[in-house]
């Protein structure tokens, strides 16, 4: 065999090799990409999931929120005033039926490892005021005028997840 053939396999092998890697890769992206399990709702960047008993059903960002009513109330360690959106009107906004009154909820921030564990009741009762405001940074954060809630130590800053844990009844 000449050396003028050996060189073309091997440019014809690195060539198949690469071509090969560049299609895994690319079939790798679109899997990561468009990676929602078939019927699941996509999130948007920066949006917060809402899942129901471990399943993604929705998600939303501030923007979203700009069609429901808002709420306000003053905080009771300083005095300052919270506004924003009740979270049980969001929740209604992307579930289909009220949960059960003893249904978990429970909101978390992974960069903050802090979350809020609450019940349908607690959330749906307007006295309450459990609500998202926005924070400094364009964030959500949950606020409330419930004693376990009512402080900014308490608060769920940064809010990236929300969990619902039905509970039979």
């Amino acid at each position: 065999m000449s050396q003028r053939t050996r060189i073309l396999i091997a440019v014809a092998a690195i060539v198949l090799i690469g071509a090969a890697i560049i299609g895994l890769e690319m079939l790798r992206g679109r899997s990561v990409t468009g990676g929602a399990i078939a019927g699941e709702p996509t999130v948007a960047p920066g949006g917060v999931p809402i899942y129901v008993d471990g399943r993604l059903v929705a998600g939303f960002t501030p923007a979203d929120l700009s069609q429901l009513a808002e709420a306000s109330f003053a905080d009771a360690a300083e005095g300052v005033v919270q506004e924003g959106w009740l979270l049980s009107d969001i929740l209604r906004l992307h579930l289909k039926t009220d949960p059960g009154p003893a249904t978990q909820i429970t909101v978390s921030s992974s960069s903050r490892q802090k979350s809020a564990v609450l019940t349908w009741g607690e959330v749906a009762d307007p006295a309450n005021k459990v609500m998202f405001d926005l924070s400094n940074r364009s964030t959500l954060k949950l606020v409330s005028v419930m004693p376990r809630l009512d402080e900014r130590e308490e608060w769920v800053q940064d809010t990236d997840r929300i969990d619902i844990t039905t509970v039979d009844p």
